[in-house]
């Protein structure tokens, strides 16, 4: 786990992006066989699919840095917005379907898609307590870390926690020393970011390069009706790992206006998760998420939510001053 920082952010950056961040219940996971999925396919997966082979394409996606989203082995919104944003970028068919033709790319690379990992006495030394459910009981914790070591490792390699159980059957995934089977979500280092989109009607953000290639895709929740995304052009003002939020009922529609107003710890199940990118349109930014599974699902009060992994490699391309264009 990463060590975390206090780091106190004014109330105008980080108040009105996250209320309520509710844990959504996962899906049981689909029967998975890693060696099924370590063999190079040619045969289409569309929406709707499960299995070895989607969680193929979900771990080379990831690499090539068109995230689907958390790994779970299912053909869901957000893996077809990563196969569309990976077939537009290589001039093919924008079809949805991981096809011939994506096959084809994908399959060049040859790495090996999962690899052991030994739990380290780090991964398992917490504290892990339940998150309250109260946003005032929230603001007592010391922390908002993650509940269990197997919370911990899901996020660490970018899976959903049953998918990593699905990998590693009679496991406890929380004994150090214990060696387990894990996807290999390794990317090579972050490149400078000349300035990033946010789509609201694809629900995407991405990172462009200096000649407007891609560098990197990410699937994002994006406003709502209540908050929607404040379009125009913006530039990042600031990047703070591990920030502290500052819950105001009076920026939040769906609040009770009695309520207090609470400053909640850092950590990982933060409503901003592990790092926040301000904008310069006040009280909006790019940030990470205490429930990865549900990006693209629902709404945020206005800003934009990743994955807190993506959150983290979006963070190490962008800079103060790096231009953040937001449209429909």
């Amino acid at each position: 786990m990463k060590k975390l920082l206090s780091v106190t952010l004014s109330v105008a950056l980080v108040t009105v992006c996250a209320g309520a961040v509710k844990r959504h219940p996962r899906p049981a996971s689909p029967r998975v066989n890693a060696e099924v999925a370590e063999e190079a396919s040619s045969t289409p997966v569309t929406p709707g699919a499960t299995g070895s082979k989607v969680m193929r394409a979900q771990i080379l996606l990831d690499r090539a840095r068109f995230s689907p989203g958390e790994i779970d082995a299912r053909y869901g919104d957000d893996l077809g917005i990563a196969v569309k944003g990976y077939q537009r970028d290589h001039d093919l068919k924008v079809t949805g379907a991981i096809d011939k033709p994506v096959w084809e790319l994908l399959n060049r690379d040859t790495r090996p898609l999962t690899t052991k990992y030994t739990i380290t006495e780090e991964d398992v030394r917490g504290p892990f307590q339940p998150v309250p459910a109260d946003v005032q009981e929230q603001a007592k914790q010391a922390a908002l870390g993650y509940e269990s070591p197997q919370e911990l490792l899901s996020e660490k390699f970018h899976v959903s926690p049953r998918l990593l159980a699905e990998l590693n059957p009679g496991k406890t995934l929380k004994a150090a020393g214990e060696e387990i089977t894990v996807p290999d979500v390794s990317r090579a280092a972050a490149p400078r970011a000349a300035r990033v989109v946010v789509s609201a009607s694809q629900r995407t953000v991405v990172a462009y390069d200096s000649r407007k290639n891609i560098l990197a895709q990410y699937p994002a929740t994006i406003g709502g009706p209540h908050d929607p995304l404040p379009i125009g052009r913006w530039v990042i003002t600031v990047v703070e790992q591990n920030p502290v939020f500052f819950f105001d009922p009076a920026h939040l529609w769906n609040a009770d206006p009695n309520e207090a107003k609470a400053k909640l710890p850092p950590g990982p199940n933060n409503p901003v998760g592990i790092v926040w990118m301000g904008l310069s349109k006040r009280h909006y930014g790019i940030h990470g998420t205490p429930d990865p599974g549900h990006i693209r699902h629902g709404e945020s009060s206005g800003c934009v939510r990743l994955t807190n992994w993506d959150a983290e490699d979006l963070s190490h391309m962008v800079r103060k001053g790096t231009p953040a264009i937001l449209e429909k």
